[in-house]
């Protein structure tokens, strides 16, 4: 008997019927599952209650030196993290050392007066947990995470990293090659080279980062100097969080901190010297084009500087609602006209980074290059919206279930809850408040955003990083009545008043 016989027995007796009937039905549901996802969105069921969070108690103490110190007791996991915040990071340094906080921090893991930078690791990798330094805009830290047995000798680790840093040349010429490297190659991404340009020409600010000139000034005095300035007790906050009392993260804090006095000298020093400090007005409501001839993709990027803006007011909660309604991840207005609804990218988002004073506002999009213009169009076009138009419940409820729910997630782990209370600390809110975001988050209206949205249109800038000849003629005439100015991306440079040597 051959193939073709076989097949016309299992397809005419009683298998061969059910083998069909199968075939058949299998097609069916494909078909629904398909219309589903098509058309299906708009009928999906009602969005559940956001989910519950407890919110764990917080313990807060301050030592003799002025070293603050919180501890939250989670038991169930037989982990700790250990937080050092220290309130000093890339806003306190010059612009002509761009980069410096950074690599002061980073320095503190690569040596100590008494251990090497393999010596560390070793050290840390044999209690199994791990370390990590480093800065950012606000603020600079160490951390650790280890077994709750094992923290008493990683905090033995932590605090020779902290208060006896080698600064070896060696192990900081490393680190600058490494660095270089990074931005090097970081230079060549749209993306990156998008927020590089605007932390200039937008928020008046300098990358965290560095840049090429600043990072290959930096000097081991220059760390060490930053490191007496910044580095103080009394400008410092420990967080334990994890399987912890109260008891032991006091009993642990003393032992490795309490002798940690900082340089008096440096006490006084003037900080936030290099935070907001250039004017932006000439790019107001302008599209800044840095040319990246044969680049794969185009980077779309609004971006605004917010004045008066504050983490520590009520306009925080409404700023994460609206962001959450705009950009703020996958069915969000800007996801959902640039990517879903065209395919235009592979993802639309936006989102706020908060200062002191104020708050730098972007929103994001890579898409390839003929469609740039198309992009930006259909960004401007969301962003105006949300001022004129009513929210509906059937999406804010939704949006803010999203923002409870992530904050909710975000209590489970010790690294994450860590990270929660380091920026409360930075911007001096009360831990508290901590227990405040849900209830704040709920109570946003439609009102209030519509409210808050007037704040974000008027006079941003758009910066596009891409192939200009591909979308040259289509941004012309999407935004006939906006300057559009030009630099070759390979002319960038942030020190020139006009950001091109």
């Amino acid at each position: 008997m051959n193939r073709n016989q076989i097949d016309l027995l299992q397809n005419t007796g009683a298998h061969g019927i059910l083998r069909r009937a199968i075939k058949i039905t299998s097609y069916f549901i494909y078909v629904l599952l398909l219309i589903n996802g098509l058309y299906g969105q708009e009928n999906l069921p009602p969005v559940g209650p956001a989910k519950k969070a407890q919110i764990p108690e917080i313990r807060e103490f301050t030592l003799a030196n002025g070293l603050r110190v919180a501890v939250v007791e989670k038991s169930g996991v037989p982990l700790v993290t250990a937080y050092l915040l220290v309130k000093a990071g890339a806003r306190d340094e010059t612009e002509n050392q761009a980069g410096l906080a950074r690599i002061t921090a980073t320095m503190l893991t690569r040596g100590t007066t008494t251990r090497s930078a393999e010596q560390i690791a070793d050290d840390i990798e044999f209690l199994g947990g791990s370390i990590n330094s480093g800065a950012e805009r606000l603020n600079s830290f160490v951390t650790v995470t280890v077994t709750s047995d094992k923290i008493a000798s990683a905090m033995r680790i932590m605090s020779d990293v902290v208060l006896n840093p080698g600064f070896d040349e060696k192990e900081m010429d490393l680190l600058k090659a490494q660095t270089l490297d990074e931005l090097k190659f970081n230079l060549t991404q749209p993306g990156f080279l998008a927020n590089y340009v605007a932390s200039k020409a937008v928020f008046g600010e300098h990358p965290v980062g560095g840049t090429p000139d600043s990072i290959n000034s930096i000097s081991r005095a220059d760390t060490e100097s930053f490191y007496r300035s910044a580095f103080r007790p009394d400008r410092s906050v420990l967080i334990f969080v994890g399987d912890i009392s109260v008891a032991v993260g006091r009993k642990l804090a003393e032992i490795n901190f309490g002798r940690w006095k900082g340089d008096s000298k440096a006490k006084n020093r003037d900080f936030q010297n290099g935070s907001n400090n250039h004017s932006v007005d000439n790019l107001n409501d302008a599209v800044l084009v840095i040319d990246m001839p044969d680049s794969g993709q185009a980077a779309v990027n609004y971006f605004k500087r917010i004045d008066g803006l504050k983490r520590n007011s009520g306009d925080y909660y409404t700023a994460s609602v609206y962001n959450s309604v705009l950009g703020g991840g996958y069915s969000s207005r800007l996801n959902q006209e640039i990517r879903i609804k065209r395919g235009l990218s592979y993802g639309a988002g936006s989102g706020f980074a908060w200062r002191q004073e104020s708050a730098n506002f972007s929103a994001r999009a890579q898409t390839k290059n003929e469609s740039a213009a198309e992009v930006a169009r259909l960004m401007a076009d969301e962003i105006n919206r949300l001022a004129f138009d009513k929210v509906a419940n059937t999406e804010l409820v939704p949006r803010k279930s999203v923002l409870i729910g992530s904050f909710a997630r975000s209590l489970e782990t010790n690294a994450s809850l860590a990270g929660l209370l380091g920026d409360l600390y930075v911007f001096d809110i009360p831990a508290s408040s901590l227990a405040e975001y849900m209830s704040g988050i709920d109570a946003i209206t439609d009102a209030d955003i519509e409210k808050f949205a007037h704040k974000i249109p008027s006079k941003g800038t758009f910066i596009i990083v891409g192939d200009y000849a591909k979308f040259r003629d289509a941004l012309q005439s999407t935004f006939p009545d906006r300057t559009i100015r030009v630099i070759p991306a390979a002319k960038v440079d942030l020190s020139s008043p006009g950001l091109s040597r």
